[in-house]
């Protein structure tokens, strides 16, 4: 040590001072005053408190000499120092106190001790005249210090060790600078050794911190403290160093308190006010830059959380504080999930541009508020495939709460909250990465590199191909083969070689998609205010009550753990989520504008819910347990929000990624320990979301994909709101805009609207179903799983019991009433038959079954599988209201035919509940949902119905049309709907029919239908088209060409169990059959043959039960009038409904009318007909106060197209006459052959329009109609219901006749009186109408019939019908590639239109797409040409086959053909009238009496038609008439007994083409006929009006002569009046039948292509009938005649029509008229002579005068016909009249 003390020069006073030392060391502890060896080098030994290896010090002083010079002393200390180890310990410590205690200073003098260093200010005692900043010390410190190792030791937690290589410090009165070189901090756990060795900092093992180089900065003046440190600055930090280094810290206070003694108690420290307002003055300013920085948080051994940055720098001024990093990242488990890039983050006391965003809150009460602004240009959050982030952000939040509850002082909790600072987040691009599966992404683009490597390929070979070709023609047969074959194997090779090199060059220019879900938003500025009136938590609660009032409030209060609540906005320019890389965003939202307030909260879980983690900090504490609150964080939110665009887009085809999405979103919160089975997604949302939500959107779009590929842009539903005003409060959205469902397809139909509501309101209301109040989520309390045991009783553990929803109720309300604006616009409707298709594929899309996606233990997800939002409604509603809709229906683009449907006000409510069905057996499958609607009311007011046409051709490729020509098809006033499913609930009088509960209720009130040729046109069109497409759709189906193999087996297995009733068509559905012993099967077949024997003989006889007619025995009745019904299904009810009908080839229309009209349909409990279970269906049709009208005029009016309808007051039933009004007085009441005046607008009476009369045909009459149908489908309701089958007694005998109806479906029409009156024109308008309007058969279908009968034939004549499977399925294809290539015209037009190239002119393009389009329309044509021609050829194929099968069933027994369909009509009584042409004078009046027809159609394509009428005349009207009665039977009317005319005709299935009539049988009773030749005249001109009979005669026989097949020549005679006169009524006929069949007559004509022998076979198989047997017993006639001259009068003429009897005769119908003709000419012009001949000798007069003598002549001619009988086949006179009165008689 050396001390010099220099001289005076002139004022100051130099003094120097230096200290050398070496080897210095202090040991403190037990055996420290033991001498030890010296201190090894670069080690330390425990226990050694302070070594030093050298010190080298020098010091300098200049003072001034003289006291109060203004002057400045300085002072200079340089000082270099080498080996440092400094350790603090325990014992240090003490020893330390007690030298200090030994060594202890007197009280005063602490203070001048205080001022030696003279560092800091001085006192207050100084002499106050000389300023502070010239009494100050000048100094400068330079201090160089080198291996300094500082250990602090604990009793508890070993030791930590700071070390530094170099520290450098050089100070000044100014500024301070302390660089640090090599620093490192470790901790040492357990001090196992006596010595620790020193390393440099390079070479710490495991140290806490690491530093390479810092330098700090100390701006004295300035009050500037700078932290610069260049290079990489790493914090390893992990939970048991934290608590060593906390040990160390809490050990190292309680030294220094020991050190300090009792002086901090005796005068604690109080600042004085100034230096407290000197300190604000000059607050510190703080800088750091930090170039590299590595902060690492171990939050368990396998986990961390690294925080990186790059040029870090913080800067601190007053109230303000400033960091900046160009790259900061937080790095998990060595993923770099969220990354900031130019971040900013800057706090202000007070900003301006806040108070702009307060004044947007007037509920805010604060006026100013600190600041945190944080601006970031690009912010990216990524998360790697399949890594659980959960996992480790749950671990660092419980280290963060065990370091809070390590680290929090009492007086925190008790101290009141600050306000937080507001928020403002400047972020430009925002971006949110899910990262997808490696192994996905180079699976999708080898796929596409395989596809276009494919296609590469094709062309090369192709081009190899036309090389070789030019070689061929070059050497021709000189080329060897092997050359070829090496060409192309070698071109093979080079396919693989490229394909390899793509593969390997894949992601060379390309960098791989990696993202499977990214979410972007674009220049967001996020403001987040906070206020006094929403902090605390007392007001908290006040506005969590305010947003959420639905939800009821705790009565024992709400214990918060977390709650804040803040006012929030923001604005975004564009909010993106993208799925991989498919082309349409999911998510697209432009100009977002956000505000509103949001409360976050999380309840107090008390004990129960708090779950525990465990911390593992290590020896000596060993692991710490944090108690985890449960509860999840809740948000309120009242928001309110404005959007430019708004647009969601999804489909089917995107769930395989959006299972993946869901998957990764699972690793972002962790599952709740809760032991409750999870919550789904919407009982979630209802848990954790509650308030409302406004949001006003100008265009807001949802387009649903329609089709599997997630790369079509082309295809998809788009639902377009305008003007969107949306409302979620809770369970309730609210949309009200515009509304627009537009149909997007590369097609012409692209860009459809085909819906469009304007000004709707829709409303989605959400009815949770729960145990308890499903708004109560505060009542949600979760349970640890240890306290499991203390809540539950005995069941499973749910704490969401009473929150968790059981099922979901729907209800969709739309409101189209509310009128916004003075504009209406009207909902309408547009549909074509492309778009219903396009729908149907659309639904199949949408309801087809997702596939499970990485799913199992291969992929390690073995959770239960999620409930499906679908299958959680109980119960959907939907209602919708509209002022009026428009509906229009287009069959095709051109518009060439469709429906419009217009109505007014409407209203629509439907309810419909779903089920869910498990499916049976033992593997686990999907729920089956079945939907049935419970309730439908419907109500349309002022419906019409449209038919439209157009005369554009079909192929036209725009719709631009204005020659639409429309024509009513019907309109109603009020429809009224109503649909009920309780029917098992009434229980009702089955008898009772207007008090039964329907199901369907349907009530159509003023309904008016017109049916034209126009509309039928039209309506055959649409319905044609509809045809063809269902028909192609089902032969391109795969079951097209199944069930076509007949297995015999099956066919004599199905004879063996159900010998009875055996149906080729359907078998019986259930098994449980019972089986017959010997001795019942012996009495079937005696039945069975009794049966056969009763048909037989009363097969031919006109056979009757009772008295009381037939309509009783009818079996549709019979069928109808069971009680076992257990569903009554529809009641169709029309109120005065009327329908106009109108022909052809005749001018005027009929109008039929009903003032009631009821239809029911009733379902019937199963029941066992013959041993197989059946359900009858039945429908009845009641028809009250049903008329005919007519027009009156011959020519055709001048407004055709004018409609004609009849007052509602001539419809209604039982009208009281007003006889004081002239119109009602004029009019001439209920009765037949009445004129009505006609209205043609709608609800207006006839006095305001022109009035046209129509006159009544048919009057008021009565009609009933049963349609009974069975069937074998059973209803799975009442399939537990069914009883077995009775077992008959074998004493028993079966009611033959009720076997024999079984269960048949029937169809009956009954009249009762029918009261008609015609003209000649109205009738004949009638025939028009019945011919042209509803006999009318489209004349393609005729040519698609023989288009049938062809290939038929063809197959009949082929030798194999098998090979047609080949020929079928070959059409099948090429149909198919005709309906490719059609859709790849379509689009390809469809792109030339949108696309539109630039380097193509406009005629170019108009050109390609002219030639595309007649290109298409080619193909469209020989689609329909091929898809008729296969389903031709797959319908005859299936009939053929059928066949085959028929013939090997002809060995069955002959009992079981049983009787597959009835029909039945029957008239009571019917009186035509027919008058001349002003409809009032008559001609003539036919009565008919109990006419009844009925058809049985048989199992074995076997039919029998009867007809029977009771009784008939026709009696002369005209004037002056000699014989009033025309035509009449002999015999008088004996009612139900006997029939006046039966014909019997038994069909069976054609042969070759050729109707086969196995037996024609034809009974009629004696006639009388009294005719006159005026009276005949006035008929021909009646039924032929314009036709000269006289001229006509010779002609018309001529042909039919001509026409005979039968080879019996008969030359025609030239007639005369008398001939003409006796065969009038036959020719009279006939005539009619013509007359009648004018419109199906063909005439023949040339063969336009060349005959062939299947052609010659149509012809004569459509020709011909095959008559197997043919009878007509005789019939005896009375002829009386009076011609235009007395001459030829003649009176009663006995003629008889004699016995005809035909077998085995291939004729037309022509032909066997001619033969009967023929026959009954030959007998009956002999009688005619022989008749004259012996009435010649008498007078006119006496045959007038003298009824005996005609009588005796009767007597007379019938003894001659009983000798020529007895001579020719031996036959007694009483042995004929019997058999006569057998077949005309019914057997009792």
């Amino acid at each position: 040590m050396k001390v010099d003390k220099e001289r005076l020069e002139s004022q100051n006073v130099h003094q120097r001072a230096s200290l050398i030392l070496d080897n210095f060391w202090w040991r403190v502890g037990q055996g420290s005053h033991i001498q030890q060896a010296p201190h090894p080098p670069g080690k330390h030994v425990w226990g050694e408190a302070l070594i030093l290896d050298s010190l080298r010090l020098q010091g300098s002083l200049n003072r001034p000499h003289v006291e109060f010079c203004s002057q400045a002393p300085s002072l200079s200390v340089e000082s270099s120092l080498r080996g440092l180890q400094v350790e603090l310990s325990e014992t240090c410590a003490l020893c330390l106190s007690r030298l200090l205690s030994l060594i202890c200073v007197p009280r005063d003098k602490g203070p001048q001790l205080s001022d030696v260093p003279l560092v800091s200010p001085p006192s207050d005692d100084t002499v106050q005249g000389i300023p502070f900043s010239q009494i100050s010390l000048l100094f400068k410190l330079d201090c160089c210090l080198e291996d300094v190792n500082v250990f602090t030791v604990s009793n508890l937690a070993g030791a930590v060790s700071l070390r530094m290589d170099s520290v450098g410090v050089l100070s000044s009165a100014e500024s301070s600078r302390v660089s640090l070189q090599g620093v490192s901090l470790s901790v040492v756990k357990t001090l196992t050794e006596n010595m620790e060795t020193c390393c440099p900092a390079s070479q710490t093992p495991n140290p806490v911190l690491k530093l390479a180089t810092i330098v700090l900065y100390y701006h004295i003046t300035t009050h500037t403290l700078q932290v610069q440190c260049e290079e990489e600055l790493a914090v390893e930090w992990t939970p048991p160093d934290h608590m060593v280094l906390y040990q160390h810290m809490t050990e190292a206070q309680a030294c220094w308190r020991m050190l300090r003694g009792d002086q901090e108690e005796d005068c604690p420290v109080k600042p004085t006010e100034g230096e407290i307002i000197a300190g604000q003055n000059r607050g510190l300013c703080v800088r750091i830059e930090l170039s590299c920085t590595r902060l690492t948080a171990h939050v368990s051994e396998q986990n961390y959380i690294l925080l990186h940055t790059e040029a870090l720098s913080v800067s601190k001024h007053a109230g303000s504080m400033h960091i900046r990093s160009p790259s900061l990242i937080f790095n998990f488990d060595g993923n770099n999930i969220v990354s900031f890039q130019g971040l900013d983050v800057e706090t202000q006391a007070e900003l301006t541009e806040m108070q702009l965003h307060r004044d947007n809150f007037p509920f805010l009460t604060t006026p100013h508020n600190r600041v945190w602004v944080l601006t970031c240009p690009i912010l990216a959050v990524e998360f790697p495939y399949q890594y659980n982030f959960s996992n480790t952000f749950d671990m660092a939040i419980s280290v963060q709460k065990w370091l809070k509850t390590l680290h929090r002082s009492p007086n925190q909790a008790t101290a009141v909250q600050p306000l937080p600072p507001d928020l403002v987040f400047k972020i430009r691009q925002f971006s949110f990465v899910f990262l997808d599966d490696v192994f996905e992404i180079k699976l999708r683009d080898n796929y596409e590199l395989m596809k276009d490597e494919s296609k590469e390929s094709a062309k090369r070979l192709q081009l190899l191909d036309k090389k070789v070709a030019d070689l061929r023609k070059q050497h021709g047969e000189l080329l060897p083969a092997r050359k070829i074959e090496e060409l192309y194997s070698s071109l093979e090779r080079k396919h693989i070689e490229i394909y390899i090199q793509r593969s390997r060059r894949l992601y060379a220019n390309t960098p791989m998609r990696k993202s499977l879900l990214t979410w972007t938003v674009s220049d967001l500025e996020l403001v987040v205010l906070a206020d006094q009136s929403l902090h605390g938590p007392e007001r908290v609660r006040e506005q969590l009550r305010d947003i959420d009032g639905i939800s009821p409030f705790p009565r024992e209060g709400l214990p918060l753990v977390v709650q804040w609540c803040r006012a929030i906005k923001f604005k975004l320019a564009a909010f993106l989520v993208r799925i991989r890389d498919y082309p349409r965003y999911l998510f697209e939202i432009r100009d977002w504008e956000l505000s509103g307030r949001l409360i976050g909260t999380e309840h107090d879980g008390q004990a129960r819910a708090h779950r525990k983690e465990i911390v593992p900090l290590g020896q000596p504490w060993g692991d710490v347990t944090v108690h985890r609150n449960m509860p999840p964080l809740k948000f309120y939110y009242d928001f309110k929000s404005n959007i430019s665009l708004y647009t969601i887009v999804w489909g089917p085809c995107w769930d395989p990624a959006w299972t993946l999405i869901g998957q990764s979103v699972d690793l972002l919160t962790k599952p709740t320990v809760d032991p409750s089975p999870p919550l789904a997604w919407w009982d979630k949302s209802r848990l954790l979301l509650h308030g409302r939500w406004v949001m006003d959107i100008d265009q807001a779009n949802l387009h649903q994909l329609a089709t599997e590929d997630p790369y079509n842009t082309t295809e998809n539903l788009h639902w377009e709101w305008t003007k969107l005003n949306f409302d979620w409060n809770p369970g309730q959205f609210v949309f009200k805009g515009d509304l627009d469902v537009n149909v997007r397809t590369a097609s012409k139909y692209d860009d459809i609207c085909f819906l469009h509501l304007p000004n709707l309101c829709m409303t989605l209301d959400l009815q949770w179903l729960c145990h308890g109040n499903p708004h109560d989520h505060h009542a949600v309390m979760l349970c640890c799983a240890e306290n499991v045991a203390d809540v539950t009783s005995g069941q499973p553990h749910d704490s969401y019991r009473a929150f968790r929803s059981e099922n979901l109720n729907l209800s969709i309300t739309m409101d189209l009433n509310q009128h916004c604006g003075s504009e209406l616009s009207q909902p309408r409707i547009l549909l074509y038959s492309s778009t219903l298709r396009w729908m149907q594929n659309f639904w199949a899309t949408w309801t087809s079954v997702s596939r499970p996606i990485c799913r199992g233990k291969l992929f390690h997800s073995l959770r239960p599988v999620r409930k499906k939002l679908g299958q959680h409604y109980k119960q959907m509603s939907y209602t919708a209201a509209f002022p009026q809709l428009q509906v229009h229906y287009w069959a095709s683009f051109a518009q060439q035919r469709g429906i419009q449907v217009e109505c007014n006000k409407g209203h629509v409510f439907t309810r419909g509940a779903q089920r869910l069905i498990p499916q049976a057996g033992t593997v686990m499958r999907r729920l089956i949902s079945e939907w049935n609607v419970t309730q439908m009311v419907s109500e349309l007011s002022q419906v019409t119905v449209h038919l439209m046409a157009s005369t554009w051709d079909e192929t036209a490729d725009h719709q631009i049309n204005a020659q639409v020509k429309k024509t009513h098809l019907l309109s109603l006033s009020s429809l009224s709907y109503q649909r009920q499913s309780n029917r098992m609930e009434e229980e009702v009088n089955p008898q009772d029919e207007t008090n039964a509960s329907y199901t369907h209720k349907l009530r159509l009130v003023d309904l008016r239908a017109s049916w034209t040729t126009t509309n039928r046109n039209i309506a055959f069109g649409l319905y044609d088209g509809y045809k063809k497409a269902s028909v192609l759709k089902r032969n391109l189906s795969t079951e097209a060409l199944k069930g076509l193999r007949i297995d015999t087996q099956l066919q004599t297995k199905k004879l063996k169990r159900s010998p009875s009733n055996y149906s080729p068509n359907t078998a019986p559905t259930t098994p449980v059959v019972p089986t017959l012993n010997r001795a019942e099967k012996s009495q079937h077949e005696g039945t069975s043959m009794l049966q056969k024997l009763i048909e037989e003989t009363d097969k031919f006889v006109v056979f009757s039960e009772e008295d009381s007619g037939v309509s009783d025995q009818l079996c549709g009745i019979a069928a109808c009038q069971t009680d076992d019904v257990y569903n009554r299904n529809w009641f169709i009810e029309l109120v005065n409904c009327q329908m106009m009908l109108r022909g052809t080839e005749t001018a005027g229309c009929v109008l039929v009318s009903a003032a009631k009209a009821q239809l029911l349909q009733c379902e019937y409990h199963p029941a066992w007909y013959n041993d197989t279970l059946k359900q009858k269906t039945t429908w009845t049709c009641l028809l009250d106060g049903m008329q005919y009208f007519a027009t009156m005029e011959p020519n055709p009016s001048e407004q055709e197209d004018r409609q004609l309808w009849l007052e509602v007051k001539n419809i209604e039933e039982h009208r009281q006459r007003n006889l004081d009004s002239v119109l009602e007085l004029m009019e001439s009441g209920q009765a037949v052959g009445g004129m009505v005046s006609t209205t043609t607008d709608w609800n207006q009476p006839a006095q305001v329009n022109e009035m046209q009369q129509v006159q009544r045909i048919i009057s008021r009459c009565s009609c009933r109609m049963h349609y009974i149908s069975y069937s074998h489908d059973i209803n799975p309701e009442l399939a537990t219901q069914i009883k077995p089958p009775e077992l008959r007694n074998s004493h028993e005998k079966e009611d033959l006749l009720k076997k024999q109806a079984g269960a048949v479906d029937t169809f009956t029409l009954i009249h009762h009186d029918l009261e008609i009156s015609t003209n000649p024109v109205q009738y004949a308008m009638i025939l028009d109408i019945v011919n042209n309007l509803l006999l009318h058969v489209e004349p393609r279908r005729k040519e698609h019939s023989e288009k049938k009968q062809r290939v038929r034939f063809q197959l009949e004549i082929s030798s194999n019908p098998e090979e047609q499977r080949s020929s079928i399925l070959h059409l099948q294809e090429a149909v198919r590639q005709h309906l490719a290539q059609i859709r790849r015209l379509e689009k390809q037009i469809y792109s030339n239109i949108r696309g539109q190239p630039d380097e193509l002119s406009s005629d170019e393009l108009n050109d390609i797409n002219t030639r595309l389009q007649n290109q298409l329309n080619q193909e469209k044509n020989d689609m329909q040409m091929k898809s008729e021609e296969l389903n031709i050829l797959i319908r005859c194929f299936k009939d053929f086959q059928l066949q085959r099968a028929n013939k090997l069933e002809l060995r069955k027994p002959p009992e079981d053909v049983s009787v597959v369909r009835r029909t039945e009509i029957y008239f009571a009584q019917a009186r035509w009238c027919l008058t001349e042409e002003d409809g009032q004078l008559g001609i003539a009046e036919l009565e008919l009496q109990r006419f009844m027809y009925s058809k049985l159609n048989k199992s074995d394509d076997t039919a029998e038609h009867l007809l029977e009428l009771g009784w008939f005349t026709m009696n002369n009207l005209l004037p002056n008439a000699a014989y009033k009665v025309v035509l009449r039977p002999q015999s008088a009317c004996q009612s139900g007994r006997q029939f006046a005319l039966r014909i019997f005709s038994k069909v069976r299935p054609p042969v070759g083409g050729i109707s086969v009539k196995e037996h024609f049988e034809v009974n009629v009773v004696p006639l009388t006929i009294q005719l006159m030749y005026q009276f005949f005249k006035r008929m021909m001109g009646f039924f032929f009006p314009g036709r000269n009979v006289e001229e006509e005669e010779v002609t018309d026989e001529e042909d039919k002569f001509r026409l005979v097949t039968t080879g019996i020549p008969v030359k025609p005679r030239q007639s005369s009046e008398d001939t003409m006169g006796a065969m009038g009524p036959s020719k009279g006929v006939t005539q009619g039948l013509n007359r009648t069949a004018g419109v199906r007559r063909s005439f023949r004509k040339a063969p336009e292509h060349p005959v062939d022998d299947i052609d010659k076979m149509k012809e004569r198989a459509a020709m011909n009938n095959s008559f197997i047997y043919i009878k007509i017993p005789q019939v005896p006639l009375c002829v009386s005649y009076k011609g235009e001259k007395s001459s030829v009068d003649w009176k009663d003429l006995n003629l008889v029509l004699p016995c005809l009897e035909y077998h085995n005769n291939t004729w037309t119908w022509l032909d066997f008229a001619m033969a009967v003709k023929r026959d009954s000419r030959k007998a009956l012009v002999a009688q005619m002579i022989k008749e004259k001949l012996r009435l010649k000798p008498a007078s006119a007069s006496d045959l007038r005068g003298k009824a005996s003598e005609g009588k005796s002549d009767n007597s007379l001619q019938q003894q001659e016909e009983d000798e020529k009988a007895r001579l020719l086949i031996g036959l007694s006179t009483a042995d004929k009249s019997s058999s006569k009165k057998s077949i005309f008689s019914r057997r009792k």
